[in-house]
């Protein structure tokens, strides 16, 4: 069966139920500008996507971007421990570095170990979040196998001043202010969040320091952070100039048989520009630096980690007419790492040019992209994307895309003293989906099908030249599964679903890809009733294994969340949240106990 009949396959065999369901209320797309590097809805967009805003982010009362992205559709979130404990992102199957991570286009991340620490960066200061899956490497180039996810920092509506002060289990303790203002055409937005929480023993030490954490530390594993951003920018009349920075720094503890405590720096700093050259072409200039800073101690060897990403991107979109784009860009980014460790290399610089093409032919939309990078380690390496989009009616369309994508050796990788190999490869990876998305009314929904094949993966092997272990360019891997979600809104009723099933192989051994559940599935219920709202939230995952053998069984499970708010007025709202409220026991990863029952009560408020 070829490719293209397999996600046919998948994708047809909940369509007809979906697109049965009924209507009431009109609900408005969201704007995303992720999927293109281009402002489009997400239903004109040929890729899927997912838009987090701020009123959803409040509406959730979660207090981490990881909780927060465990309900996303085609994203599973291992985590090992509480809050600010150390988590994977799995999307589409993709291992944690192969997701790029963007804050306001600024790439993010550590350079040394290939990954964003999504743990310590702060909800409270976040705007909006585009979630878009599959690859994107003909936009962005490295790490964009499995997809992207943008966060937005904060944009206030001008003289508004928003604030809230909570409370919860394991003595956890949240505050958090904001404000957005304006004069003339400056505007600006300034916030602060302190988050703290006295933790749990993340790692189960019944196992006699065995697996895990490998030691027995039978203590609470506390978390502080102390966040603030701020953007100030002006409207021009052919365009806007704005600067902005996200900081957030803390301290948590962890269980490990080596250090066991961390300092931690997140950092986020850029200035961007757009301008209306003429009715037919745009420009933009963004720099920025992201730096990710982890001191690590608590033994007789502490280790340093400090990665700074300096960037630069200027993109050029020309309107041939009002159904033709041609856009063209070059990106630059200098990774650069300090650390007391003695690695061989500890620079390297990225030089991409891009050129995409989206048209449109009446019910027809094309989307063509192709992208060039150099990199000093590396080497040059090229990627491409191919979309196309056709409107079934006025309200279904469809699309189906094939696209490319590679993720560079991280530094540990290549140069980790006694373990690091300067000789590996680029991961590449080639996947096509078919999708369609439909709305109807208060219905809005999606069902969408991907196959990935992925090679030139990098795993430990033992290598005899050397007579150790070391990072090759040996493993490959083939996943395919399908998603389906559904929002549906009536009157004070509404509900939101995703569905997702994995299957993600690894072709050497035909075991499955460690931590990747084959099936996934949440619901959240709402209903809005005169000052008070309402909400239930039914999470479920299957069974996963925690190694490459299969050997080690997690077993699936359930949880069920309650969510309540009251509106004194306009301007005060009480908040309360009672999570996993039948205490289910479960592990994400084996070993670390996942959070048991828990509960946080807030206040808030907002000016008008």
């Amino acid at each position: 069966m070829s490719v293209l009949s397999q996600l046919i396959r998948i994708t047809s065999v909940s369509l007809y139920a979906t697109a049965a369901l009924a209507q009431t209320d009109a609900v408005l797309p969201e704007v995303v500008v992720t999927a293109s590097r281009t402002a489009q809805t997400v239903d004109e967009s040929l890729a899927s996507v997912t838009v987090i805003t701020r009123e959803q982010i409040e509406q959730s009362q979660a207090l981490s971007v990881t909780e927060l992205l465990k309900t996303v559709s085609g994203i599973q979130v291992v985590r090992y421990g509480g809050l600010g404990q150390t988590s994977s992102i799995f999307m589409r199957g993709a291992e944690s570095d192969q997701v790029l991570v963007l804050i306001d286009g600024i790439k993010v991340g550590s350079a040394s170990a290939g990954t964003t620490a999504f743990q310590y960066l702060p909800l409270s200061q976040i705007e909006r979040i585009e979630v878009v899956r599959g690859p994107r490497a003909s936009l962005y180039g490295s790490e964009a196998i499995g997809g992207v996810i943008q966060l937005f920092t904060r944009r206030g509506e001008a003289g508004q001043l928003t604030a809230s002060v909570g409370a919860g289990s394991d003595q956890t303790l949240q505050a958090t202010a904001s404000y957005a203002g304006a004069s003339g055409d400056t505007f600006y937005t300034l916030s602060a969040e302190h988050l703290s929480s006295d933790g749990y023993d993340a790692c189960d030490d019944s196992n006699g320091g065995v697996g895990g954490c490998f030691t027995v530390e039978p203590d609470d594993d506390g978390y502080d952070n102390n966040a603030v951003s701020m953007r100030l920018g002006h409207n021009f009349q052919q365009g806007t100039v704005e600067a902005y920075a996200l900081r957030a720094e803390g301290s948590a503890d962890y269980d490990s048989s080596f250090n066991n405590q961390v300092d931690f720096v997140q950092q986020v700093i850029g200035v961007q520009g757009n301008w209306q050259v003429n009715d037919n072409w745009i420009t933009q200039l963004r720099l920025g630096e992201a730096r990710d800073d982890s001191d690590n101690y608590g033994s007789a060897y502490p280790s340093q980690y400090e990665t700074t990403r300096r960037s630069a991107s200027w993109q050029n979109d020309w309107f041939i007419n009002e159904q033709h784009m041609v856009s063209v860009g070059y990106d630059f980014i200098r990774d650069e790492l300090d650390t007391n460790s003695a690695f061989e290399v500890t620079e390297r610089d990225n030089h991409g040019i891009f050129a995409q093409y989206q048209g449109q032919f009446g019910a027809m939309d094309l989307q063509l992209g192709a992208r060039h990078d150099d990199n000093e380690q590396f080497g040059t390496h090229q990627t491409g994307q191919v979309a196309l989009g056709y409107a079934l009616n006025e309200q279904t369309r469809m699309f189906v895309s094939w696209g490319t994508a590679f993720k560079a050796p991280s530094f540990n990788e290549l140069y980790f003293p006694n373990f690091g190999n300067p000789n590996l490869n680029p991961e590449e990876s080639d996947s096509w989906e078919l999708g369609f998305n439909g709305h109807n009314g208060a219905v809005h929904w999606t069902l969408n099908g991907f196959y990935n094949t992925a090679e030139e993966l990098i795993a430990t092997a033992y290598d005899a030249a050397s007579d150790s272990y070391l990072p090759v360019n040996v493993a490959e891997a083939e996943i395919y599964g399908a998603e389906a979600t559904l929002a549906w809104t009536m009157g004070a009723w509404s509900l939101d679903s995703q569905f997702t099933a994995l299957h993600a192989e690894d072709k050497s051994t035909s075991n499955d890809l460690p931590r990747r559940a084959p099936y996934t599935w949440r619901l959240n219920v709402a209903r809005q009733w005169q000052q008070w709202r309402f909400a239930g939230e039914l999470f479920a995952q299957s069974h996963r294994y925690d190694d490459t053998s299969n050997l080690n069984r997690l077993a699936g499970y359930a949880t069920v969340d309650l969510l309540s708010e009251y509106a004194f007025n306009p301007q005060w709202t009480m908040k309360a949240r009672v999570s996993n409220i039948f205490d289910t026991d479960y592990e994400e990863s084996r070993f670390y106990i996942a959070p048991d029952r828990a509960f946080f009560i807030s206040l808030h408020y907002r000016s008008q």
